[in-house]
């Protein structure tokens, strides 16, 4: 319930020992066998999530970033190597409190049966994701931050209900003075939400009193 793939790493772990006729990660992985894992890995999740697409399973198995182009357009990619010595950072934030899924999952679900939010989704969120994600793998940080801010505005503005409620006022503080970025992480509701900072140490200062795990540097 902390939105980094835990129930993703179980059900691999599971695939992995137990699966007959096991589709290994040493064997050539083509798009048809890449397929057939995710939707292995999407019924024995459901078992966590009430509904899953299989990728935190997938991702946790494999070892790899991998790159949604579409649903059935997956494949693994690479990320550029880290500046272990840059200033900017992604980093975990943990909300101290455990998140649940399915009853997220169900809120989004609902949302998604009202036309206006169906466009927000379309225009806005996917817009800025691809755009966030395509940034990443190029390694265009200045464009990436520019992306973050609109995300995590997105999101601010009506994925609410996913943000847990004493880390409203700090989700709008980042936006505001550009000190940091958050964006959920999975399904949201407690666990870690995830943070973009072209300055760690300032992100740090803000952000005092939280727990902060950094997890990629620019």
């Amino acid at each position: 319930g902390y939105g980094v793939g835990s129930s993703g790493a179980l059900v691999a772990a599971i695939y992995d020992r137990y699966a007959h006729d096991k589709i290994t990660v040493l064997e050539n992985l083509t798009r048809d066998k890449l397929l057939r894992l995710k939707q292995v890995f999407a019924k024995m999740e459901s078992f966590f999530h009430g509904k899953s697409s299989g990728l935190d399973p997938l991702n946790s198995y494999l070892s790899l970033p991998i790159l949604i182009n579409s649903r059935d357009n997956i494949e693994s990619t690479s990320i550029p190597s880290q500046n272990p010595n840059g200033k900017g950072a992604v980093f975990l934030l943990d909300s101290g409190s455990v998140g649940e899924t399915a009853p997220m999952v169900q809120i989004f679900m609902e949302k998604m049966k009202q036309e206006g939010f169906r466009k927000v989704i379309k225009d806005q969120f996917i817009k800025y994701t691809d755009a966030c994600v395509e940034d990443f793998i190029s390694g265009n940080v200045k464009s990436l931050f520019g992306n973050i801010k609109q995300l995590s505005h997105v999101v601010l503005d009506h994925f609410s209900p996913m943000i847990p409620k004493e880390f409203h006022q700090l989700w709008k503080q980042g936006i505001e003075t550009n000190a940091y970025y958050l964006k959920l992480c999975g399904s949201g509701g407690g666990g870690y939400i995830l943070g973009f900072t072209e300055d760690f140490d300032k992100a740090k200062e803000a952000l005092k009193g939280h727990r902060l795990e950094v997890v990629y540097n620019f």
